[in-house]
């Protein structure tokens, strides 16, 4: 009994070194940082926000101002911005990606192979804080935690890659990027942001 004790901790320690892609001996304060605000993420009801989205398709740029409310089971975001789109509502449930106007439903298009579209980006975020594979935590800046995740099984910068910075002291996400094989695709940066 003694043994299988002393082993928990043991193991609890060497998950959250190989969870940050780090390797050490120890575990650093941003790495924990990092895992805390997982578990903050992961146990919240939902998300609240505003946000400013920009989606590169590599001929053209898409630029949007958007409402964004997110729950267990389905995101919503509303175009704010720019007028000529505003009002239209686009909804993420499971897979599915559909962009609604009145009495009309658009699909989105893809901007990697994996199916991300500029409507699925902030699920697609979401998920990366919840259970993506960290890779890199840093403070680049006072207040501000960052997160790396990626594929482990792929070279760094290869398949999709997203990269988050987060409020240290209230855990809001202030900005995300995900990037495809290198190359960034969209960056999403938060005016507002609230767990709920």
């Amino acid at each position: 009994m003694r043994k299988l004790l002393l082993c928990v901790p043991m193991i609890s320690l060497l998950l959250l070194t190989g969870c940050a892609g780090g390797g050490g001996v120890g575990v650093s304060k941003a790495e924990e940082e990092a895992l805390t605000l997982r578990t903050t993420y992961l146990e919240a009801e939902g998300f609240r926000g505003t946000a400013e989205l920009t989606a590169d398709y590599g001929q053209r740029v898409c630029q949007y101002q958007v409402d964004v409310e997110a729950g267990e089971e389905e995101t919503s975001m509303t175009i704010t911005a720019p007028d000529t789109v505003a009002g239209i509502t686009a909804r993420a449930v499971k897979d599915d990606t559909f962009l609604d106007y009145e009495d009309l439903v658009l699909e989105t298009g893809p901007l990697d192979p994996e199916g991300l579209s500029p409507m699925s980006a902030v699920p697609a975020l979401l998920e990366a804080v919840q259970s993506g594979y960290i890779t890199a935590c840093s403070f680049p800046e006072e207040g501000v935690l960052r997160v790396d995740c990626g594929d482990p099984d792929r070279e760094p910068d290869m398949g999709r890659t997203v990269s988050m910075w987060f409020d240290r002291s209230s855990g809001a996400m202030l900005k995300g990027e995900i990037a495809c094989d290198g190359v960034l695709a969209v960056s999403c940066l938060w005016s507002e942001f609230t767990i709920r």
